[in-house]
């Protein structure tokens, strides 16, 4: 029997949503403060995704200066009707909701509207078509009387297609399947003229558990699936290799066949570095609702192929990117803007020029910091990089970023003497610890970084290879650091609060997936 290997959408893509238009199928995914916003995504067999572009990809759409990385875009869904596509997004503040956007576009590709600000309160908002063409929207919030219902709820009000303004009474829909815990994640789907909500519960750790509701009105009243939780691996041992399941959408493919789209984690002795990732999960209808993965009742990483897909490509395979585009490709991000007074490419020339920023890794402003997702365990990532630093304070290479108070650079810099050296620093909960430190003779050096199952190694080339230190793995890990994503490897330069600190050029960036024991030789 054919299959495919999960994740279908490794590294940090959590809060998975998904639509179908005609043969095509379109997934976002939340962001937080990493920008472009809620990048969207490409298929026609469910397996096989190529990014299309971002939802937020102007500064007028939202702003996220001022805030924490893992705040920010949460937890989007998407939908289309009638030719418009919808999104619907939470804009945290705090680790709370603050704002709800929805953005609307003819075309997912783009561009995008700026945002309508609807009056919701909560988090995890959704859209659901009715067959009369009216639409509803859900979301979760605090229960009115918690000590009564437990801690959270889901609602919902109609959303008037025409103004893009909520309208008419709040129903409450359901207070979730499991007492004491949130719930969360709420989607509608109706199916043989019945409503099926699918919540989340559990949290987005361990006990993270898919639940379901049902109605034969879409506003209720709506009674619990006794069925649930109708996935979860909260019950399975260490041993399991994907953890934290549920958050899930459900997709009809025109063969007839139902998937979902979950989230997951795939731990490494307890801790992750990757992030949430997008897992595709077999569902089947039943007189009594879906029931998810009915052969093994679990997520797995080989799984079946969906009817009439082909086998997906091999794509583990190194990238070299010499910048020699005029825009960064989809797959770079900067933190909370734009960043193109800071980087930018070389057109035609090749190379990417980053100019030095007053604010560091640490600020929660827009630091000159450009980085793709770690999305394989093993890889190697390496950059060749000129820069003459006039003073200590002056910094530019390599990061490996969790969090603004949790990363690691290796970077170019010089001492008291002017002495250009590379330095391996160490960020954890703020503090700095300067781990290493290497004399190099020029401004020009190879900056590397490995990565596995034991920890990253940082390595730096200058006529020959030296390595300046390890990091153990579960220092950037989830577990240990907190927040909701995952590792992300990139180039930044910083003055520390000097301004006009010079610049740097990076001649190219290689991200490498490696094979199990393999370590890299000469070169990256």
């Amino acid at each position: 029997m054919p299959t495919f290997a999960n994740p279908v959408l490794p590294g940090s893509h959590p809060d998975p949503s998904i639509c179908r238009v005609g043969e095509d199928f379109y997934l976002v995914t939340s962001s937080f403060t990493y920008y472009p916003g809620l990048p969207l995504f490409h298929s026609r067999d469910l397996v096989d995704w190529r990014p299309l572009g971002h939802v937020v990809h102007r500064p007028s759409q939202v702003s996220l200066t001022g805030l924490g990385v893992s705040d920010g875009l949460w937890a989007a869904t998407i939908r289309h009707h009638e030719g418009t596509f919808y999104v619907v997004v939470t804009l945290a503040r705090g680790r709370q909701g603050s704002t709800t956007f929805l953005y609307t576009a003819s075309d997912p590709a783009g561009p995008w509207s700026d945002p309508v600000t609807l009056e919701a309160e909560g988090i995890d908002p959704s859209l659901f078509f009715d067959d009369d063409g009216r639409c509803w929207f859900t979301a979760c919030r605090d229960a009115a009387r918690p000590e009564v219902t437990g801690p959270g709820e889901l609602w919902m009000r109609e959303l008037d297609l025409e103004s893009l303004a909520l309208t008419g009474p709040t129903h409450i829909l359901w207070h979730g399947a499991l007492r004491g815990a949130w719930v969360e994640a709420p989607h509608v789907y109706k199916r043989d003229g019945v409503y099926h909500l699918i919540g989340a519960e559990g949290g987005t750790e361990h006990h993270h558990a898919v639940t379901a509701a049902r109605a034969d009105a879409v506003t209720g009243p709506y009674t619990t699936d006794p069925r649930s939780p109708l996935l979860t691996h909260r019950h399975r041992g260490a041993a399991e290799p994907i953890h934290n399941v549920g958050h899930v959408d459900l997709v009809d493919t025109p063969a007839g066949e139902t998937w979902a789209v979950a989230l997951g984690v795939r731990p490494v002795e307890g801790t992750h570095t990757l992030g949430r990732e997008v897992f595709l999960v077999p569902v089947e209808w039943t007189p009594r609702g879906p029931v998810f993965a009915p052969d093994t009742g679990r997520v797995r990483l080989t799984e079946r192929l969906p009817a009439g897909a082909a086998a997906p490509p091999h794509r583990d395979t190194p990238v070299r990117d010499h910048f020699d585009g005029a825009a960064l490709g989809p797959e770079w991000n900067s933190l909370r803007g734009p960043v193109d007074d800071l980087v930018s490419p070389r057109p035609g020339e090749g190379g990417l020029t980053v100019r030095l920023s007053p604010e560091p890794l640490t600020s929660k402003a827009t630091p000159a910091f450009v980085a793709r997702r770690q999305q394989h365990l093993r890889l190697s990532a390496a950059c060749r990089i000129r820069f003459a630093a006039g003073a200590p304070t002056q910094e530019a290479g390599l990061a490996v970023f969790k969090e603004h108070d949790r990363h690691a650079t290796l970077a170019l810099t010089a001492d008291a003497s002017g002495t250009p050296h590379v330095v391996l620093t160490a960020l954890e909960n703020g503090v700095a610890t300067r781990l290493a430190a290497l004399a190099v003779t020029g401004s020009e050096v190879v900056l590397a970084v490995d990565s596995d199952e034991s920890g990253y190694t940082f390595r730096v080339e200058d006529g020959t290879w030296s390595v300046l230190g390890s990091i153990e793995r579960s220092f950037f890990s989830t577990e240990r650091a907190g927040g909701f994503v995952g590792v992300y490897i990139g180039l930044y330069g910083t003055g520390n609060g000097e301004a006009d600190a010079g610049e740097a050029q990076v001649r190219w960036f290689e991200y490498s997936p490696r094979q199990a024991g393999h370590r890299e030789a000469d070169q990256p």
